[in-house]
């Protein structure tokens, strides 16, 4: 025979996971020092400003951003 379930509780329990989810992930997003989000601001510019510096420009037409 099949389980019978509360499907109040359920979802309920579904509820409580998702939130839980959402609060570990904001957990990990803003547990980061902010010296080190600043680092690491500037080391995605830096690479960016690196790869934008090799980027190959061809002769008669105009430049793309």
């Amino acid at each position: 025979m099949a389980e019978i379930i509360n499907l109040r509780m359920a979802r309920k329990r579904a509820t409580r996971l998702e939130s839980d989810q959402k609060a570990e992930a904001n957990r990990a997003m803003h547990s980061i020092p902010a010296r080190e989000r600043k680092v690491a601001r500037l080391n995605d510019a830096k690479s960016a400003a690196s790869l934008d510096g090799h980027r190959r420009k061809t002769p008669g037409k105009p430049e793309q951003d």
